[in-house]
């Protein structure tokens, strides 16, 4: 099956069945996981999940830290339907403009969305929003696409770009974040997509998200593939800094 156009009612289907049952979103949510376990967050607080989608990552965060009160935004009212049925706190709102007062949030994530924002600063836009509403030392964790083979040019009719990861330092700094662990990740599993977005540049214009089609695995596969991202996170934990992988993370600091 043909991965879905982004942005339509498919393509937000196809990601909820993937958030909830894919070896690499649970093998990225470990690695968030130990980013933030080593910066000793309190034991209360509020956390923001900017480009919520359907509250997948919400809902995970306030199984891991019970004392947190999770809210989310979202621009796809598809995405935000399914947060909504699932009792998730949540609003339509824009990155861009965040509707939450000054520094009134101990924790922002939020994943793949810099990577889709409006090519013409939108991305630093955003950043300095998530850094206007978060309390003075507060965190921000970030996960966007890194720009790998084959290399990807900026799609202005999907807003769309991949980033090097000193792009992603350089706004990060300049959106007056310090910078605590950045690296790339999902390197080594990484390779397999290569022959997937070699097969949708086939397909024609427009991006298509590449998003797989979930389907059954063999248990110790899925454990497997699990484990080499968590050896990642371990590596990314002790402040190695990978030169290879097709997403970048970032810990940052208000």
């Amino acid at each position: 099956m043909s991965a879905p156009l982004i942005f339509t009612p498919e393509y937000y289907e196809r990601m909820r069945r993937l958030e909830g049952a894919s070896w690499w979103n649970a093998g990225m949510r470990d690695i968030a996981a130990m980013l933030l376990d080593d910066v000793s967050l309190p034991p209360v607080g509020t956390v923001l999940d900017v480009g919520c989608g359907s509250g997948q990552t919400m809902t995970w965060f306030e199984a891991i830290r019970p004392g947190w009160r999770a809210f989310g935004l979202d621009v796809a009212a598809d995405g935000l339907r399914a947060a909504h049925g699932a009792g998730a706190r949540v609003c339509r709102a824009s990155a861009l403009a965040l509707p939450f007062a000054r520094h009134s949030v101990n924790l922002v994530i939020t994943l793949d969305v810099l990577q889709h924002l409006p090519l013409d600063g939108g991305d630093l836009q955003a950043l300095r929003e998530i850094h206007r509403v978060l309390t003075p030392g507060g965190y921000l964790f970030v996960r966007t696409n890194a720009q790998a083979f084959p290399a990807t040019v900026d799609d202005p009719a999907y807003n769309f770009r991949k980033y090097t990861a000193d792009a992603v330092r350089d706004r990060l700094t300049a959106s007056g974040f310090a910078v605590e662990r950045l690296s790339r990740v999902n390197a080594l599993l990484g390779l397999a997509e290569i022959l997937r977005e070699l097969r949708a540049r086939q397909k024609g214009p427009g991006y298509h998200g590449l998003l797989a089609e979930p389907r059954a695995e063999a248990g110790w596969m899925y454990h497997l593939k699990r484990q080499c991202l968590d050896w990642e996170g371990t590596l990314v934990r002790r402040g190695v800094r990978l030169p290879l992988g097709r997403s970048i993370v970032a810990l940052c600091r208000a």
